[in-house]
C-alpha cells in the first residue's frame, strides 16, 4: 500500500473520512467483481484541475464512461489550451465590486480563486468552427464531445498545449474512447459561441449538434449491453444538477418507460457535495430517495460524502489507483 493510501487507512476513521474511504474500498471492490463505473461531474471539476487524477483514472480503467455539464467538458480545454494565462485570485473573499469589474474589464472571468481569460480557445476556435460548419452542411451532426475528439485529433494540435497532455481527463478519454455525456450543451461557453456563429450564418443551422435526448438513447443501449454482460455499473456523483440527474434516469427510464423489467439498478452509488438536505434540491438529496425513483435498490452500496470534491475526489481516485 502506498503512501497516500496507508495515510487515509490510519487516519480516515469517522464521519466524513470514514465515508470517503468506505467509497474508495467499494469502488475498487465494484472493479474487483468486473464492474464498471459511470462519473458524472458538476460544479467546475475541470477548472480546479481535478484533471489531474481523473486522467489517469480514466487511463488505468477505473472509470469508463462520463456525464458532466458542458462546462467541465469545455474547461479542460480551456486549461489544456490557455492555463498559462489564468490568473489566480487567493484573497477571493474579499474582492470588492469594484475588484471584480476591473477583472472584468481586464477580460477575465472569475470562477472562485481562479480567472479565466475571456478569449479562451482563441487559437483553435476557428478550429471548431470549421467543424461545426462542415457537419452543418453535410447533415451529420455530432454530440459536443465529439467535436472535442476531432479537434484533439488534428496532427498540428499538441503545439498549442500550455499543460502537460497527461493532466486532461478529456485528451485521456478520446484515448480510451469513452463516451462522454454533456446534458445542456447550450448552458456553456462553447454553446453561447455556436449559436453565435449560426446566427451570423458561419454555421447552417442548429441541427450540427445531436440532441439530448439522442445522448439519453446512446446511454440507455449502453447500460443495457452491460446488463446483458452481466456488468454491474456503480454510478459516482461529483456535486448534482444535470450532469447527473441526467444519467441516473436511465434506469427507471429502461424499467418503467420501455417495460425491460429485468434492467438492473446501478450496483454501487457515491456522492460528494457540499448542499444539505433541503426543499426539493436534487444536489442535497440523500442516496435513500433515489430508491423511491427506482433508480437504486435497497442493497446498492451507497454512500454521501458532505464535504469539498476538489479535496476529496483526488483522495479517493489516489485510493482506487493505490496511490
Amino acid at each position: 500500500m502506498s503512501s497516500i493510501s496507508r495515510f487515509m487507512e490510519t487516519n480516515f476513521r469517522h464521519f466524513n473520512a470514514r465515508e470517503t474511504l468506505d467509497a474508495a474500498k467499494a469502488w475498487n471492490d465494484l472493479l474487483g467483481r468486473g464492474g464498471k463505473m459511470f462519473l458524472t461531474m458538476a460544479g467546475a471539476m475541470s477548472t480546479c484541475e481535478l484533471g489531474i487524477s481523473l486522467a489517469e483514472m480514466i487511463r488505468q480503467d477505473k472509470v469508463h464512461a462520463i456525464s458532466c455539464t458542458a462546462a467541465n467538458l469545455e474547461e479542460d480545454l480551456f486549461n489544456l489550451f490557455n492555463h498559462n494565462e489564468y490568473k489566480m485570485v487567493p484573497e477571493y473573499r474579499d474582492l470588492s465590486p469594484e475588484a471584480e469589474k476591473a477583472l472584468y474589464d481586464q477580460g477575465f472571468n472569475r470562477v472562485t480563486d481562479t480567472c479565466i481569460p475571456e478569449g479562451v480557445l482563441r487559437q483553435v476556435q476557428r478550429r471548431i468552427s470549421k467543424l461545426w460548419a462542415a457537419a452543418a452542411e453535410a447533415g451529420e451532426p455530432k454530440f459536443p464531445y465529439e467535436y472535442m475528439y476531432a479537434l484533439l485529433d488534428q496532427p498540428d494540435i499538441a503545439q498549442f498545449f500550455q499543460i502537460p497532455k497527461e493532466h486532461s481527463w478529456v485528451l485521456a478519454a478520446k484515448e480510451k474512447g469513452l463516451t462522454i455525456y454533456s446534458p445542456g450543451f447550450e448552458d456553456s461557453t462553447l454553446g453561447n459561441i455556436f449559436c453565435a456563429e449560426v446566427m451570423q450564418g458561419h454555421v447552417k443551422s442548429h441541427n450540427a449538434i445531436r440532441t439530448g435526448t439522442e445522448q439519453m438513447e446512446v446511454l440507455a443501449k449502453w447500460y443495457t449491453e452491460q446488463g446483458k454482460a452481466g456488468t454491474p455499473i456503480g454510478f459516482f456523483q461529483i456535486g448534482g444538477g444535470i450532469a447527473a440527474d441526467f444519467p441516473i434516469c436511465v434506469v427507471p427510464m429502461l424499467i418503467q418507460d420501455l417495460e425491460l423489467e429485468d434492467t438492473p439498478f446501478w450496483a454501487y452509488f457515491a456522492q460528494i457535495g457540499d448542499s444539505t438536505t433541503s426543499y426539493g434540491s436534487y444536489s442535497g438529496a440523500v442516496p435513500n430517495e433515489k430508491i423511491t425513483w427506482g433508480k437504486l435498490d435497497i442493497d446498492t452500496p451507497r454512500f454521501m460524502i458532505n464535504s469539498d470534491a476538489s479535496i476529496v475526489a483526488p483522495l479517493i481516485f489516489a485510493y482506487v489507483l493505490g496511490w
